[in-house]
């Protein structure tokens, strides 16, 4: 017996030998096009401000006055620049994710201000569309280390998410509240049982820290909804839901992104919806940072369930 399970190890360990090549290059041609779609997207980048700039010059009829029809032409040409623009952010944040340099840096701030912000700067796009945007203010919370630019872009990918799906007539509404997140610890290894000390020291710890730890971000929507199926998909790059995938903007990496930004702030982030009953995503933010650092550089990582 002991023979076979040798053999049959040695086997496996000659096979996980020869694969090792192919997973190195695997893996340098991954870092090689991350890098190329970053170097691009950053090309793009500088030339689309400069249009964007002239184009909201024009419309400001600074340099000169424009017709009707020429304020329609420029209007188009700034929509999709500003579209455009967002899709280069979504490559350049891919690539520093996928390239491991995002950080986190993480200081005192109010996260009502933070949604009060990103609600009155998408509020345009939301009447334009005919969609109702509101923003329930939560007076109670107190303020707490978080990362408010990468805050904000998850807020402003939901946000963007909404505007895709929500018909006019609809509405979405943004609030934030102080929740308590109890986090699922890992099952023991398999012959192994848990340490009935440890179990009681964690009980202890729970109970000691009954009260709220996290604050809880809501973006709910009375839009088609999601069936429950792709609850965990749409979280994917590139991942479109079957119904929107011949008639939705963007490229899929909303999302994905949000919720590798979630995580990287030590958070967690899902949704809860069904088909006709609109979508209520969540995330979640922990009150302390992770080592309880503030204003540092934390390099990112994936967040404890």
């Amino acid at each position: 017996m002991r023979t076979v399970t040798g053999e049959v190890t040695g086997n496996l360990a000659g096979e996980q030998r020869g694969l090792e090549p192919q997973l190195a290059a695997a893996e340098f041609r991954h870092e090689r096009l991350c890098a190329a779609m970053a170097s691009i997207a950053h090309d793009l980048k500088s030339p689309l401000g400069v249009v964007a700039g002239y184009t909201d010059l024009l419309l400001t009829e600074r340099i000169g006055l424009i017709s009707s029809r020429q304020r329609s032409v420029l209007e188009q040409m700034q929509q999709q620049g500003q579209r455009l623009q967002l899709l280069v952010e979504d490559f350049l944040t891919l690539g520093a994710l996928e390239a491991g340099t995002m950080q986190c840096r993480f200081a005192m701030g109010d996260i009502g201000t933070s949604l009060q912000e990103m609600c009155a700067l998408w509020e345009p796009r939301f009447r334009e569309r005919g969609i109702a945007l509101y923003h329930v203010r939560n007076a109670s919370l107190p303020p707490f280390p978080l990362d408010n630019n990468k805050v904000q872009r998850v807020v402003s990918n939901l946000l963007e998410n909404a505007t895709k799906y929500v018909p006019a007539g609809g509405s979405v509404t943004v609030q934030a509240e102080l929740y308590r997140w109890e986090r699922r610890r890992a099952n023991p290894e398999p012959g192994r049982e848990f340490d009935a000390t440890q179990l009681a020291e964690n009980e202890r710890r729970r109970r000691h820290f009954e009260g709220p730890n996290a604050v809880r971000v809501r973006v709910t929507d009375n839009g088609p909804g999601i069936a429950a199926e792709y609850h965990l998909e749409i979280f994917d790059e590139f991942f479109r839901l079957p119904e929107a995938s011949q008639t939705a903007d963007g490229t899929g990496l909303g999302l994905s992104i949000a919720r590798r930004l979630i995580h990287a702030c030590g958070g967690k982030i899902w949704v809860e919806s069904e088909l006709g009953a609109g979508c209520n995503f969540h995330f979640l933010l922990p009150v302390q940072t992770p080592g309880g650092k503030t204003d540092s550089g934390l390099r990112s990582r994936p967040s404890p369930l």
